[in-house]
């Protein structure tokens, strides 16, 4: 019997608001845009920092990467002919890193070169990566054909090559690549395997892989290419000795990286004269991205939500007018027996079917502009079931909110008054 009177309550309510559609309609406007760009705005957010995110866990929450930078002082000294860089890691960095922390799980020293590459008429230039077989488990990336180095390549010193996906493409087109004997410099390598690869900045910190990677045994880097690497730019060229460029170190918990990095830091200070290194912690940058993303989720809810509280003061404003309209139909009813709860009920209901009918609508204008969004600028969206539920329940409360003060005038209307009311 409760529910059929709830149900009539209802219908009567939505007949009341079809007498008037166009006013209806402009009055659901409101909170229909409201709604709209709460959801537009929330899903844009979550997308961005979605992005950031990933890219950041790409480079491991256990990860901490130290990087060789030329200083200040090399720079200036670079410019002429004669002088020669000295700067960034030194192997003897590598070995005191990996014997002076219990909590360090495994490490993976990196040299770096570019070297033009050449499979019969093709060519690449490549970015070389000299490297560990910890290097496959450190930066973890699915293998599309053959194999990763091997620690008996490096035992070894085998003069193999795993190729990114992007340089197989470029270089040996449509053959078969595993077997293939790649000229790199002036020296020939075996392709074994194949990677995919990743390319990009996550906040401050490069990725440790490119899209034109070739990776092969480190001491087999250093064998047939040194530490000197001499670039040749606008008539001039410039020297430089680097022995590593990049040491990847893995804690063995999370808990522990950022006390390892502080120690790594405060080890190479102890054994570097300037400052040709940085320690990046991604653990602490996955942090900072949180909580950046929590906070641009308020900023942006808070300012698509001003939009909703102009489409509940429309409501409350549209209701108020109403009731003024309906003074005459109020005291009739009084007059056969209405309660005052009963009145605050029908024009509540009314409030409600408003605002949840816009804000029904407004979640199908919300869904659509993210989507419209991701096709013409390329721009990352994510819509969560909060993102959805929330301007949704937002909506229905702005309803009650702002339809209780003219429902109360409404009941307060004095039933003999109300007779005689034109």
């Amino acid at each position: 019997m409760q529910q059929t009177k709830i149900t009539r309550n209802i219908m009567l309510g939505i007949r009341n608001l079809l007498l008037h559609k166009l006013r209806s309609f402009l009055t659901m406007l409101g909170v229909v845009f409201g709604v709209g760009s709460v959801v537009a705005m929330l899903s844009v957010g979550e997308g961005a920092s979605k992005e950031a995110l990933s890219q950041i866990r790409k480079l491991g929450s256990t990860n901490i990467i130290v990087s060789a930078i030329k200083s200040t002082e090399d720079e200036q000294v670079a410019t002429t002919h004669s002088h020669m860089s000295i700067y960034g890691l030194k192997y003897e960095d590598h070995q005191r890193i990996s014997e002076s922390f219990t909590n360090i799980k495994q490490t993976a020293p990196v040299k770096l070169m570019r070297k033009e590459s050449r499979l019969r008429e093709r060519s690449i230039e490549l970015r070389v990566v000299g490297t560990t077989p910890q290097w496959f488990e450190l930066v973890p990336r699915d293998i599309i054909a053959g194999r990763v180095i091997l620690p008996l390549d490096q035992e070894n010193r085998s003069p193999v090559a795993v190729l990114t996906e992007f340089g197989a493409r470029k270089i040996l087109a449509t053959e078969s690549v595993i077997g293939q004997t790649i000229r790199i410099g002036g020296d020939e390598f075996e392709i074994i395997g194949i990677v995919k690869s990743e390319s990009g900045q996550a906040g401050n910190i490069q990725i440790p892989d490119q899209e034109i990677d070739v990776y092969i045994p480190i001491n087999v880097a250093r064998q047939y290419f040194g530490d000197i690497f001499t670039k040749v730019t606008s008539g001039t060229f410039e020297r430089e000795q680097v022995e590593l460029h990049q040491i990847i170190v893995q804690a063995d918990e999370t808990e522990n990286v950022e006390a390892v990095a502080a120690g790594i830091e405060r080890m190479l200070e102890r054994f570097h004269k300037k400052k040709d290194y940085v320690v990046s912690v991604p653990l602490a940058l996955l942090k900072q991205a949180e909580a950046t993303k929590r906070t641009f989720n308020i900023v942006l809810g808070s300012i698509a939500g001003i939009s909703l509280l102009v489409g509940g003061i429309g409501i409350m404003n549209i209701m108020l007018a109403s009731v003024t309209e309906r003074t005459r139909e109020i005291g009739i009813r009084r007059a056969i027996g209405a309660k005052r709860r009963q009145i605050v009920f029908q024009f509540l209901i009314e409030t409600v079917v408003l605002s949840t009918t816009g804000g029904i609508i407004g979640l199908g204008v919300g869904t659509l502009i993210p989507f419209l969004i991701t096709i013409f600028s390329g721009m990352m969206t994510v819509i969560t079931l909060s993102g959805v539920l929330l301007p949704l329940f937002i909506s229905m409360t702005i309803g009650i909110v702002f339809g209780l003060y003219p429902a109360i005038n409404a009941a307060k209307v004095d039933p003999i008054v109300a007779l005689r009311h034109e």
